[in-house]
């Protein structure tokens, strides 16, 4: 067909009659080169249909091929500059990411190198006097006793223990008891348990923070090892989040952009609106995201009418991750959130030590954090922030959530002055319907539905404390008028009638009838000032969430 057309192409001088003639003469040609015999290919009585409909065209008619196959290029979008750039970029990134693990490896080993037993003695003596400090309220926890013996094979074995993982556990706390034949006993009968759960924990929190605070004076070749120990955590964290970009590009360079029926389809509706894009790329995980790339601002209304016709489902502008050349439209919620707060700062304080964060992130979750600094004021106040300010810049970066807050944690650990912070965090995804609750140091989250209150609690310690691996994770689900409440410790400690303090606040919730966020939340604050007599002792925060279904 091609030397059929290029025959009439030599003849079209002629005009039409000279293509109508280079197309038979071409169709003889062909037919005698195949077959060896002039019996055409193309019958002479289709060439004369043909013949007939191409002179009865006027000359005038002009027909635009684009309206037949449209303007968009189907084609994969990158060329060979780009591809190269980007293999180069993948190179790069590899070998960045490579070079990062060998000085983590490297800090690695020096932090594992051991010092004397003269330094040994001098840093457990300052970690003691500390710790000894730090029990004098606690005379009557049950533990206290076989701690506050200095001379104990318990204390040696728990600051043996200090020195290799710079945090003790529950589980560690009670094996070092068990192997110094001072076994503790009582976990079958409830009472009694949960009176022991609570001394053990409060030994623990004591044993802990003695042994940060002690640091601080340790000799400074361990300081400088720690400092290597933390580094190791940071540069493994980059190194994989480099890792995961490098993987992301070359998975764009091997694999084309063919365009997908949905995708062709909305490009051709939209041109049709008359609103012209340069490119639409559909993903979906749970939901739907549509990048959708353009030279100009468009109709954004519009836009989304036609990607719900095309998805069949309702689609909306992710406003907070579009730019002005690309627009981010996703699924939408299927229930919608309330969100309120109350706080107070300790008396004769002039800035509080809580802080929280409410902010969407790019795969349409909601990211809810509140971060308390242990102590009050200013410093406290920088600690928060300083964690949380980190934790929306690691998430919005591409780290992991267990990556982002031990690089928290390592960070803080790192400066010289005390700086610890609790991290409650909930990524909440309104489309699924689910929350994830994510607790270092934190206080119990409470969910409230209707009279039920569950209560979601740790025991983890704050960030910066200790370098911890045990982050813990709670899942649940969201239910159409379900509360969840969020506070500090200022709230939580500010009743001292209960043994069980996190009792109080599930039993005011259950008594409490109203739905509105904002009078739950100031309800559970005033309760809590009223709880010492009308003074705010502590820093004091709390967040109600309300969650509703959407009407569909």
């Amino acid at each position: 067909m091609q030397f059929l057309g290029m025959v009439a192409g030599i003849l079209n001088r002629f005009g039409k009659i000279g293509v109508i003639v280079g197309f038979c003469i071409g169709n003889v040609i062909l037919a005698y080169a195949s077959n060896g015999y002039t019996v055409e290919l193309i019958y002479f009585k289709e060439i004369l249909l043909a013949s007939i409909i191409l002179l009865a065209i006027p000359k005038n008619i002009n027909i635009d091929i684009e309206e037949f196959v449209g303007g968009s290029k189907f084609l994969p979008i990158s060329r060979e500059r780009s591809l190269t750039r980007e293999k180069e970029t993948v190179e790069k990134l590899n070998h960045v990411s490579e070079t990062i693990k060998k000085m983590a490896s490297t800090y690695s080993e020096e932090a594992k190198k051991v010092y004397t037993a003269e330094e040994r003695e001098e840093n457990k003596q300052i970690f003691i006097t500390e710790l000894l400090n730090n029990l004098e309220p606690y005379k009557d926890n049950l533990l206290y006793e076989d701690v506050a013996n200095a001379e104990g094979k318990i204390v040696d074995e728990i600051f043996s223990l200090l020195l290799e993982k710079q945090e003790i556990e529950r589980e560690d706390l009670l094996k070092i008891f068990a192997d110094c034949n001072s076994y503790i006993v009582g976990f079958d009968d409830k009472e009694v348990s949960e009176y022991l759960e609570e001394n053990i924990l409060q030994i623990l929190r004591v044993i802990n923070i003695s042994y940060k605070i002690s640091k601080n004076n340790f000799i400074w070749k361990r300081k400088l090892e720690e400092n290597k120990k933390n580094m190791e955590t940071q540069l493994k964290g980059v190194s994989n989040v480099i890792s995961g970009i490098a993987k992301d590009i070359e998975k764009e360079v091997t694999q084309e952009k063919n365009y997908t029926k949905q995708e062709i389809e909305i490009i051709e509706i939209l041109k049709q609106k008359e609103i012209e894009v340069e490119e639409v790329s559909i993903t979906k995980k749970d939901r739907y995201v549509i990048n959708i790339y353009t030279k100009k601002l468009e109709d954004n209304q519009m836009i989304e009418d036609v990607l719900s016709k095309v998805l069949k489902e309702k689609i909306i502008l992710n406003e907070e991750n579009s730019t002005k050349t690309e627009l981010v439209y996703i699924s939408d919620d299927k229930y919608v959130i309330g969100f309120a707060t109350a706080d107070s700062s300790k008396n004769q304080s002039e800035v509080s030590g809580d802080n929280f964060i409410n902010t969407r992130l790019k795969d349409g979750k909601y990211l809810i954090a509140l971060s308390d600094g242990i102590g009050t004021g200013r410093k406290a106040n920088e600690s928060s922030m300083q964690a949380l300010a980190m934790l929306q810049s690691l998430l919005a970066s591409g780290f992991d959530k267990n990556t982002s807050i031990e690089l928290i944690t390592s960070s803080l650990i790192s400066k010289n002055e005390e700086i610890f912070a609790t991290l409650d965090i909930a990524i909440i995804d309104l489309y699924k319907g689910t929350i994830e609750m994510i607790k270092s140091g934190a206080c119990p989250t409470y969910i409230k539905k209707n009279k039920r209150v569950q209560i979601i609690k740790s025991n983890s310690l704050p960030a910066g404390m200790i370098n911890q691996d045990n982050i813990q994770v709670f899942d649940t689900d969201i239910q159409n008028e379900e509360i969840m409440l969020m506070c500090t410790d200022g709230i939580l400690d500010s009743n001292i009638e209960y043994k069980n303090k996190e009792l109080w606040i599930k039993y005011l919730l259950e008594d409490i009838e109203t739905k509105n966020t904002k009078k739950i939340a100031d309800i559970v604050l005033n309760e809590a000032i009223d709880n010492n007599f009308g003074k705010t002792k502590d820093d004091m925060s709390v967040i109600i969430c309300k969650f509703m279904q959407k009407n569909r």
